[in-house]
């Protein structure tokens, strides 16, 4: 079904940005591919949405499973690989995270310039697949996006994305060390995924939904519930930017 959609474009959702996916025409269950894990994580549906955006069709894969889930670098980045064996060349990722720079507020959108993998492990481990990343993120979808950004008055956040293992947010003082590594938001996705799809020469953008303030940085304590309700919220933002992008895509 997702081959026979014939979509060149792919969008993962992170946590609470479910409703950037709409009214697709079909959705496909994560269950009838025996490769993807079922996500366990309140917010991850588990399912791909087919949607026609004006004359794009897209492949919406709404949710994901992470490494804290028990799960392999492989079977993280399982979505990936199906969707690139669906023909999808493009692959466009979103998450929540928080946000280490200060300068960051809830419910901005950062678009992700590099990352850095601190997860330990990586989905290429077992073969000598020795992968160049010296562009994971694509600078001609970055200009992209910056400038449908602009056109539609978005105020678009660029910078460095860091991936821990959680399931547990950072502690301040690790919070402290990733701004000294030169992160500017962290989370528990994206990397792994990225990495896949570059080895499967997909092209790459990147997208976080700032959902909280690290550790250290808010007064209140940090939640999965708050993650879910500044991402629903901050969703329509980033539709009205796929919107304004897709025509040049």
């Amino acid at each position: 079904m997702l081959r026979s959609w014939r979509a060149d474009l792919a969008v993962v959702l992170g946590s609470g940005l479910n409703s950037i996916a709409g009214d697709g025409i079909e959705s496909v269950p994560y269950s009838e591919f025996s490769e993807i894990p079922r996500p366990s994580v309140p917010g991850h549906r588990g399912e791909f949405s087919l949607r026609e955006i004006g004359s794009a069709r897209v492949i919406f894969a709404q949710g994901r499973v992470h490494l804290y889930e028990r799960r392999t670098a492989g079977e993280v980045t399982s979505i990936v690989r199906v969707l690139a064996s669906a023909g999808v060349r493009r692959l466009i990722l979103t998450n929540a995270a928080g946000a280490v720079n200060k300068k960051f507020n809830t419910g901005d959108w950062m678009m992700i310039t590099d990352h850095l993998n601190l997860t330990g492990t990586s989905p290429l481990l077992g073969s000598p697949n020795f992968l160049d990343m010296s562009e994971p993120y694509s600078p001609a979808l970055r200009k992209l996006f910056s400038s449908a950004a602009k056109r539609i008055g978005l105020e678009l956040r660029q910078g460095v994305y860091a991936a821990l293992n959680g399931p547990q947010y950072e502690t301040p003082a690790e919070a402290r060390m990733l701004q000294r590594l030169g992160a500017d938001a962290v989370g528990m996705s994206t990397v792994l995924e990225v990495i896949q799809a570059r080895a499967l020469a997909m092209e790459i953008a990147g997208f976080s939904c700032i959902t909280n303030l690290a550790a250290g940085l808010p007064s209140a304590k940090l939640s999965h519930e708050e993650v879910l309700a500044v991402g629903s919220a901050a969703a329509e933002k980033f539709s009205r930017l796929l919107v304004a992008a897709l025509p040049d895509l």
